[in-house]
């Protein structure tokens, strides 16, 4: 929204005591700017300026729905929910990816050519099936790359910082994949929103300079800044209006670094320069880990839940009782269990009362699910399963996390 427009302006003056009318007025200007994004949105790809990608529909942690015990992956020791596995989590993971493509298609007109799966999550198991839907390109975190790679080289502190830079082709797969610069995107979203723009801009394309005089005489290295979009800019000023435009400026018109896409750098070259991987381990830009999301107390109670539910699915669907409306209608509500924020939010790496919240609302929604399963809720879920602990002190509220 363009605080530039007047109208808009009249309400910032006033600031409060807004009348029936007025409030009226104010909601049909934001739906009338809600309208516009996804237009401008299309445009902007169909120009070239932006590479839109997709993530699976209701925003899962592909490798936990394939199997919860690839989370111990990256953290042999890590606490697991009592339930073996997640029934059927091939196939609801390719529900989520055709359902995200057909929201994509509907609005942009295209298929996309790159997926970002949900929190940058991945392993062996999405990296096959994100083949077997053609995607091109797959990205995730810069430590997920440094877990997969130590292996080889014996522990995870002798990767070479310069080993981020490059595109990688796991063995057998035909989608490449890309790892963000971590400490490059985290200082976006931690650090630069407290900064003076023009310091932050300077800041930024320095340490960007510094990474191409590294590579000056390769001309296929490239850096992954990736972030949570929504997140980071309401904690710049004008979010992020005047850090974003001094940004875009500065790399705009610079002689040595290029501003790209992943579609744009795969199609440069007829085959650009893939390093090989030969191994996947499973982990997401946070922590390089699954960590946020199971192995806590909390978040382990609620799989375990999800499980109790999706077997209640299965059972119900395969004796036929459901009609084409009501099976939709459980498929759809079965996703929205199956989101990623709800085990995010849960468990004492989180504010007390968020986790309560989220709690009671998971609960809800696991309850209109056997509901529309016709079938009765469970008595757990009468009761919270969140235990109390203190609140943690996170830095923006919890909503982001550093890579480590």
């Amino acid at each position: 929204i363009k605080l530039e427009d007047f109208r808009f302006m009249r309400f910032v003056d006033q600031g409060n005591n807004f009348s029936l009318q007025q409030r009226k007025e104010l909601l049909m200007m934001i739906r009338d700017h809600l309208a516009s994004i996804i237009p401008r949105y299309r445009a902007l790809a169909e120009s070239g300026k932006v590479e839109l990608s997709m993530t699976p529909y209701a925003h899962p942690i592909a490798p936990l729905l394939f199997d919860l015990h690839s989370a111990s992956q990256a953290i042999p020791d890590i606490s697991l929910p009592e339930s073996t596995h997640y029934p059927g989590g091939e196939q609801r993971m390719a529900w989520h990816i055709e359902q995200g493509l057909a929201v994509f298609e509907k609005n942009f007109n295209r298929r996309p050519v790159g997926c970002w799966p949900a929190e940058g999550a991945i392993d062996e198991s999405t990296l096959r099936l994100l083949d077997d839907y053609d995607f091109q390109w797959a990205a995730s975190g810069g430590t997920v790359l440094r877990h997969s790679l130590a292996p080889s080289l014996h522990s995870i502190g002798q990767v070479p910082h310069a080993k981020l830079h490059y595109l990688y082709q796991p063995e057998n797969r035909n989608t490449a994949c890309f790892f963000r610069n971590d400490e490059l995107s985290d200082l976006i979203g931690f650090t630069y929103s407290s900064w003076h723009a023009d310091d932050a801009v300077a800041d930024l394309v320095q340490r960007l300079e510094n990474i191409a005089k590294q590579f000056a005489d390769d001309s296929e290295a490239c850096t992954v800044i990736a972030l949570d979009g929504e997140n980071a800019w309401e904690y710049f000023p004008n979010n992020g209006l005047y850090f974003l435009r001094a940004l875009y400026k500065r790399l705009g018109g610079h002689r040595k670094l290029q501003l790209t896409t992943f579609s744009e750098l795969l199609s440069e070259v007829e085959k650009p320069k893939r390093e090989n991987l030969p191994n996947i381990v499973a982990g997401s830009w946070v922590h390089g880990t699954l960590r946020t999301w199971i192995g806590n107390q909390d978040k382990n109670r609620a799989w375990d839940m999800l499980v109790d539910a999706k077997l209640c699915v299965d059972r119900e669907l395969s004796r036929g009782n459901l009609n084409h409306d009501q099976i939709q209608a459980v498929q759809y509500k079965l996703a929205v269990c199956e989101g990623s924020d709800w085990f995010w939010w849960f468990g004492d790496d989180n504010p007390m009362q968020t986790s309560l919240e989220f709690d009671r609302l998971f609960r809800l929604q696991l309850m209109s699910l056997y509901k529309l399963l016709e079938q009765p809720s469970p008595d757990y879920l009468a009761e919270p399963f969140t235990h109390l602990h203190a609140s943690a002190d996170l830095p923006l509220g919890g909503t982001m996390r550093k890579a480590e």
